[in-house]
């Protein structure tokens, strides 16, 4: 599936596993050095995605912040943002939060059943796409991929994460962990419970083990991305 993107999954949780709490606030977990790092990362996608139910609790921008960042990118060519993409299977999204209203072009994803509803809600704040009855991450990124997105970051939430990573179509994870345990089973983990190709018997390779100021960057590959590169070695 050479025309589907790079896939890079990027998470920041506490030490035992979770990506926020409970409460009405976002959960601060990285540094202004990583979001500078973060922020870099994202200069270099062509579109960033989150869910449906991230954007509602976080209400996050998503943006390239930096001006020259964004200055870099037209130099080459490209639109001053990154294009932003959204899942959702209920088409409950609220026209008014801050994702809709800052930064380029907006994609929606849902199936073929909420398209109305979405449509409805929306107005002309996004382009909304249907792949057939159901979301499959699979159809996405091969829908992608003919829009010319070469490199898609995916940020989140759980429920992002557990569906890429059981798909076993990511290319990239960066996991930044925070010096700080949170311990409440009701909070909101990395992944959710499920089955994964990257278990004990498929181990992933550690490629960067980083400090960035008081937190720890881990990049690791996919065991699938290792045979891919594998292959092309002896090709």
């Amino acid at each position: 599936m050479t025309n589907r993107p790079y896939v890079l999954l990027s998470c920041a949780m506490s030490i035992d596993g979770y990506i926020d709490d409970t409460s009405s606030d976002r959960l601060i977990l990285s540094n202004s050095e990583d979001l500078d790092r973060v922020d870099e990362v994202r200069a270099g996608c062509d579109a960033i995605l989150i869910g449906a139910s991230t954007m509602r609790k976080d209400n996050p921008r998503l943006l390239v912040n930096s001006p020259e960042r964004r200055a870099d990118r037209e130099a080459r060519g490209l639109p001053s943002y990154p294009l932003k993409v959204t899942m959702t299977a209920t088409g409950d999204l609220d026209p008014s939060l801050k994702f809709w209203h800052h930064g380029g072009v907006k994609l929606v994803y849902c199936p073929a059943s909420a398209v109305d509803k979405v449509r409805y809600r929306l107005g002309d704040l996004a382009e909304v796409c249907s792949l057939g009855e159901t979301l499959e991450v699979s159809a996405m990124l091969d829908d992608l991929g003919a829009r010319g997105i070469r490199r898609l970051m995916v940020e989140g939430g759980g429920t992002i994460h557990t569906q890429f990573l059981q798909a076993d179509v990511v290319d990239e994870i960066h996991l930044v962990i925070a010096p700080f345990f949170l311990g409440d089973p009701t909070a909101p983990r990395f992944v959710n419970s499920g089955l994964f190709p990257d278990g004990p018997l498929r181990r992933m390779r550690l490629e960067e083990a980083s400090m960035i100021g008081d937190i720890a960057l881990l990049r690791y590959m996919p065991a699938r991305k290792q045979v891919a590169q594998a292959s092309i070695g002896h090709e």
